[in-house]
């Protein structure tokens, strides 16, 4: 195992914080008057008790959040139903002209949004801001795309000439959506705009660690003219408001562990409505013998440790080709040892922290496990409390194996395990050695072998010479997991037909859809419905 000195990392801080931490103050743009602004915005009737949010930087209040009861979440639903049955009936030009506006006001806004994803999360400015961009990127996607995407379109009849069909798409109703705190723009608006754009009503829950985050973004949105009551952001622990938020949903997406994925899959099923789950991941990262390794160096810091590595597509296993295993690896390890962490409401840290007290548990549990059972720490492997509470190294493992918690647990932290391979067929072997399929990335000089060897991995995105952004990014195409990675897709047009039932309307011409002639009876009918379909397959027709 390495040394402290040898496994160091830059750190980089600003002012003060507890326990000899340093930290920055609160930031400039969020005062207390945008803070009552925004708690007001939740629907609660002072039943439940409030919760004071803390930032991870420094551990300091952020704000007293009004707590929703059930009676509260229904009677939002309730709201949001009646403003649905309205907004159902607007054009999709109307509603794009909404979220246009949305786009241009997030833009605006920009800074206020990266202060508030940094003090409630506790990340770097520039993964804060890609939750900006990438909110911005959702909104003018579905405002250009939705009409056409669920447009009413001709579909073959069963007769040619005779039988003429059309696919409708309605709303849902009320969509449910249970978004993450580590993602509280990209996960819980991204969400949300492809529901409202189909004509439903949302009703939100918002992790309380970050619902400033996604409240600014519904203040935002209700500014661009969003009607009032159509999206509702409810707060509240789920053991509390779980049962109710499912009691009115007709359909439920939903961001988290596998474990509540799960219930919420059972739940929805005793009901009969669907729903869509992103769980939890443990993602590789293929290197292959001819990948360009300044290149792949770069793209794996990102891929391993933006946002501290609590990232839902985030790498956390790396498959090495032993021709270049020990290079790669020193350049590598060089180049996390070199990261600066730390607290700056700028862009002078490349990783922040961790955001609570439960996640450095599990991090430093994972770490230690794998340390007093052989493993070597090739960089970082400790906390960091003079930077701030929850603050954890980058860190690099080597030396793995299956007897270690995060040989397949998904740590959710800044840790990456490192293991030589002899080949691509063993590379693919050990990367879909998962019962996890959420995202992949492969490095390859070589365009056709890479997409080759992604297409073999069993995940819902692979990236090739991309860390997780490509994919991601891509809004045209969809996102989601394989296996206890979760069902069902965010983005592209299936980002948005799923929040619409499907209806078939098929109008018959000229004649039923029996005999004819009752000379010619069944027999007949039958013969000559035989002729025509052998004849329909020789035409071509499908």
């Amino acid at each position: 195992m390495s040394t402290t000195a040898d496994r160091s990392v830059n750190d980089e801080s600003r002012g003060n914080g507890p326990g000899g931490a340093t930290a920055p103050s609160r930031p400039a743009r969020v005062d207390d008057l945008l803070r009552r602004r925004l708690t007001a915005l939740v629907p609660a009737s002072g039943s439940a008790p409030s919760v004071t949010s803390t930032a991870p930087f420094d551990g300091q209040p952020i704000a007293e959040l009004p707590q929703c009861s059930p009676d509260d979440v229904v009677t939002a639903a309730e709201r949001a139903r009646a403003a649905q049955a309205r907004w159902a009936r607007t054009g999709f030009g109307e509603r794009a002209a909404v979220f246009l506006r949305f786009h241009d006001l997030v833009l605006e806004h920009r800074d206020t949004f990266m202060d508030l994803i940094q003090w409630e999360n506790g990340k770097a400015r520039r993964d804060a801001f890609l939750e900006v961009a990438d909110v911005a990127n959702t909104a003018r996607y579905y405002a250009r795309t939705a009409a056409r995407t669920l447009a009413p379109s001709r579909r073959t009849g069963l007769i040619p000439g005779l039988t003429e069909v059309h696919e409708l798409h309605h709303p849902r109703g009320v969509v449910t959506i249970i978004s993450p705190w580590n993602y509280p723009l990209s996960l819980g608006v991204g969400d949300t705009i492809p529901a409202l754009m189909a004509g439903n009503a949302v009703v939100q829950k918002a992790d309380n660690q970050t619902a400033l985050t996604a409240l600014f973004a519904l203040d935002l949105a209700r500014r661009a003219g969003l009607p009032d009551d159509l999206w509702q952001i409810v707060l509240g622990r789920g053991s509390a408001i779980g049962t109710p938020l499912l009691d009115i949903a007709d359909y439920v997406m939903f961001t988290g562990s596998t474990a509540s994925g799960r219930h919420i899959a059972r739940e929805a099923g005793e009901r009969l409505i669907d729903c869509s789950l992103e769980l939890g991941g443990k993602n590789a990262m293929v290197v292959l013998d001819d990948a360009d390794l300044t290149r792949t160096v770069e793209g794996a810091v990102r891929a391993c440790f933006s946002s501290s590595g609590q990232l839902c597509i985030s790498i956390e296993r790396m498959y090495v080709a032993d021709a270049v295993f020990d290079r790669f690896v020193p350049a590598f390890v060089e180049a996390v040892r070199s990261m600066t962490i730390g607290a700056a409401f700028d862009y002078s840290a490349q990783m922040g922290t961790l955001t609570s007290a439960e996640q450095l548990g599990v991090v430093s549990a994972h770490v230690d496990d794998a340390v007093a059972k052989g493993a070597t720490v090739l960089a970082g492997g400790r906390p960091r409390p003079e930077l701030g509470p929850y603050f954890y190294e980058p860190t690099v493992l080597t030396d793995v194996d299956s007897s270690m918690t995060c040989w397949r647990e998904e740590t959710f932290g800044p840790l990456v395990s490192i293991y030589r391979v002899g080949s691509d067929d063993e590379a693919v072997e050990a990367a879909n050695d998962t019962a996890y399929g959420l995202n992949a990335s492969v490095w390859s000089r070589s365009a056709a072998r890479g997409r080759a060897v992604a297409a073999r991995l069993r995940a819902g995105t692979v990236n090739v010479n991309e860390a997780y952004a490509a994919a991601w990014g891509s809004i045209d195409a969809p996102m989601g997991g394989m296996g206890d990675s979760g069902l069902g897709r965010r983005h592209g047009a299936v980002g948005i037909l799923k929040y619409t039932e499907t209806q078939t309307i098929a109008r018959q011409r000229l004649m039923n859809l029996a005999p004819p002639l009752q000379r010619l009876g069944d027999d007949g009918f039958a013969r000559v419905m035989t002729t025509a379909l052998s004849l329909m397959k020789k035409a071509g027709w499908r």
